[in-house]
């Protein structure tokens, strides 16, 4: 008999860990308890936050752009070319949350201008393919900011320019495309979308904000179908502040749901098919994780084909009867592992490690 195959499929343990270095820690614990075993890691994500990143585990190249921010603040971000000719851009890293204070203010004026950037950045490139991983951001505009980065006008009843954000579509009404780039038609663009969301509460949005950006909203879905005869009042146009709407109006932009998509760049099934054992993990395995996370998705997958799978993660609150029923057959919280929830923050990889050797010597 050959060695054992372990396939190491974690998504990021956020706040401590990306994808990738989850993956590593995970490896030692499993090479601890099987020395002889051929690992393969193949980190994953469901097209939020960790994207890019298993993008650029599986080998694709990494570009940097200067692009405006959520706000008015330039940021340098990332993407990624496969050599395929396939983009891959992680909108948070121009139009994110984590790169501003979640306030009132900046729920009704933040922007999908940098994503719009960085998608011009990736034609510029010769990109004939282009992903976007819409998670985590702070955008509100409905994906307003990054077709007016690619030459759409949006003008208010007198033919002025609206101010960038969500607020300001309230005021929208007309669009001129004289002079969006014409190459939006000539690549295929693949929206990373949760199709359960639908014109969401914004982050840092009390109530009256919320009311405001949902009229605004409303009032760009129905200009968008008047200029173009697209309805956008889809499941998922909502996801990230409306962003996939403008899109889905203005090209032939598919919504996909996220983890099929970037899954099938990173070469997951083909991993699958030559694995006798699976792991898998991230920083929490909750009620939230059984709407299509990218951990369970693994598990679910590589139950189908037979193989036992091995979960850990810094918690798990999953009853071991729905761990069951995803075809786990152990699983490790590292907080059942360290008293203190700070302790395993801190040293996480450290932990990790520990946790994947008890979860295989108690599998």
């Amino acid at each position: 008999m050959g060695r054992m195959r372990v396939l190491i499929a974690p998504d990021k343990f956020k706040g401590t860990l990306s994808a990738e270095e989850a993956a590593a820690a995970m490896a030692e614990g499993v090479l601890a308890v099987y020395p002889e075993a051929q690992v393969t890691a193949v980190p994953v994500a469901d097209g939020g936050e960790g994207t890019l990143e298993a993008a650029l585990a599986a080998g694709a190249v990494p570009h940097t752009a200067r692009v405006r921010g959520p706000l008015d603040t330039e940021v340098t971000a990332v993407w990624a070319l496969r050599g395929d000719g396939t983009a891959v851009i992680e909108t948070a890293r121009a139009s994110g949350l984590m790169l501003v204070e979640p306030t009132v203010q900046t729920a009704l004026a933040a922007t999908s201008h940098g994503s719009g950037e960085l998608i011009r950045a990736a034609l510029d490139a010769g990109a004939r393919e282009i992903v976007l991983g819409i998670g985590g951001s702070a955008m509100t505009d409905g994906g307003s900011g990054a077709l007016r980065a690619l030459g759409l006008r949006i003008l208010d009843a007198d033919g002025a320019p609206v101010p960038d954000g969500g607020a300001g579509l309230a005021l929208a009404a007309a669009v001129d495309a004289a002079g969006l780039d014409p190459r939006l038609g000539q690549v295929r663009l693949r929206i990373a979308a949760d199709v359960t969301h639908v014109f969401a509460a914004q982050k840092g949005a009390g109530a009256a904000a919320r009311d405001l950006l949902d009229d605004a909203l409303g009032n760009w879905a129905r200009l968008l179908l008047e200029a173009t005869g697209h309805d956008v009042d889809v499941p998922g146009a909502g996801a990230a502040g409306g962003f996939p709407s403008a899109f889905l109006a203005f090209t032939d932009a598919t919504l996909e749901p996220g983890f099929d998509l970037i899954s099938g760049l990173t070469g997951l099934a083909a991993a699958l098919d030559s694995a006798d054992l699976v792991l898998t993990g991230e920083g929490s395995l909750d009620e939230q994780s059984t709407y299509g996370k990218a951990p369970l998705q693994v598990a679910r997958r590589a139950a189908a084909r037979g193989l036992p799978v091995v979960a850990v993660a810094g918690r798990i609150t999953l009853t071991p009867q729905q761990l069951q029923d995803y075809g786990i057959v152990a699983a490790v919280s590292l907080l059942d592992l360290v008293r203190e929830p700070a302790e395993a923050m801190a040293q996480a990889a450290r932990w990790l490690t520990w946790g994947t050797r008890q979860a295989l010597e108690g599998a």
